[in-house]
């Protein structure tokens, strides 16, 4: 496992032990990594970002070094421990930087808590489309958990994981990611990240793919700034969900990057930070209006968008408030 480059703190909400980091001053930015990750996830950027920002970088309930209990572990309830990170941390409002699964708990957070986010950003995101890699279905499975608890024994799970890090790479476009993986799998020797991440897992996805889109509310973002970067080898979710968010948003800022795969932070964490330097300093905190978004509750009509290329299920409509 990567050993952390940041000194970790921790607070008790509600029982549970969250760890996070922050680092930096200056404008706030809330990154939430993804399934199975942890804040690690973002080294590669922390440290630039931080020198123009207040990087708080969690490990969301269930991994890393947060407690693993019997809990919720649904959108809704990451959104609202991270609005209640927030709020012991004395933060009002934070730009949210979301990948894969945290893109969806960013998404569920600008949702619950529009006065508490200046921006949101989301990363090769959870909640764009149906389709997902059948690796990610398995874990809802019957027989995922006892060969995790094969696979995570001490001396199997050296060589698998070894083979995995050797192999980084070689093919690029399919195993560019293999050493984010790789931690996964060391994570998982802990019996109860593997409950949290199942219990997670059956939340959002079932055998024919993702089951939350934001497409039903994302007209509620039509004032709020949103950027979407993707990875172009992307194997866990794929880059043509990036043009369902330009569908979805239109005036959105969005870039794929070439040569990168699902941690596109990892693999061009240079680029990466100047996009969102370009994102921050090209828009303006959306100003929270209860009026304003009660008018789009009024007006929030429906029109068809395209299905996802290739998907399980059809994409939900879209509000056609958010074309704009």
């Amino acid at each position: 496992m990567r050993a952390p480059q940041f000194d970790i703190q921790y607070v008790t909400l509600h029982g549970h032990r969250r760890a996070f980091v922050k680092v930096g001053s200056g404008p706030v930015i809330l990154l939430l990594h993804g399934l199975a990750c942890d804040h690690t996830t973002w080294s590669p950027v922390i440290a630039e970002l931080a020198k123009r920002y207040t990087v708080i970088a969690p490990d969301l309930l269930g991994h890393g070094q947060s407690a693993k209990p019997r809990a919720d572990y649904t959108l809704g309830g990451y959104a609202n421990g991270m609005r209640d990170l927030l709020t012991v941390l004395d933060i009002d409002r934070a730009t949210v930087v979301g990948h894969s699964f945290g893109g969806g708990v960013a998404m569920q957070f600008s949702y619950q808590f529009p006065e508490r986010t200046e921006r949101l950003m989301l990363v090769s995101a959870g909640g764009l489309g149906a389709e997902v890699t059948p690796l990610i279905k398995a874990i809802q499975g019957f027989g995922w958990e006892p060969a995790m608890r094969l696979i995570t024994r001490p001396g199997i799970r050296h060589a698998v994981t070894g083979v995995m890090r050797a192999s980084t790479g070689l093919w690029p476009k399919h195993t560019r990611d293999l050493d984010e993986v790789a931690d996964i799998v060391d994570s998982w020797a802990d019996r109860r990240t593997r409950f949290a991440i199942r219990h997670l897992v059956r939340a959002v996805i079932d055998w024919r793919g993702q089951i939350v889109t934001m497409s039903d509310r994302a007209y509620l973002t039509e004032a709020l700034p949103l950027a979407v970067l993707w990875g172009e080898d992307d194997q866990v979710l794929p880059a043509r969900h990036l043009e369902i968010a330009r569908t979805l948003a239109p005036g959105a800022i969005t870039e794929l990057f070439e040569d990168a795969g699902h941690f596109p932070h990892k693999d061009h964490p240079e680029e990466f930070v100047a996009f969102v330097d370009r994102f921050m300093t090209e828009t303006e905190p959306s100003d929270y209006s209860r009026e304003t978004v009660a008018e789009l509750l009024r007006r929030g009509s429906l029109v068809d968008i395209p299905t996802a290329e290739g998907g399980d299920a059809p994409v939900d409509p879209v509000p056609a408030a958010l074309v704009r």
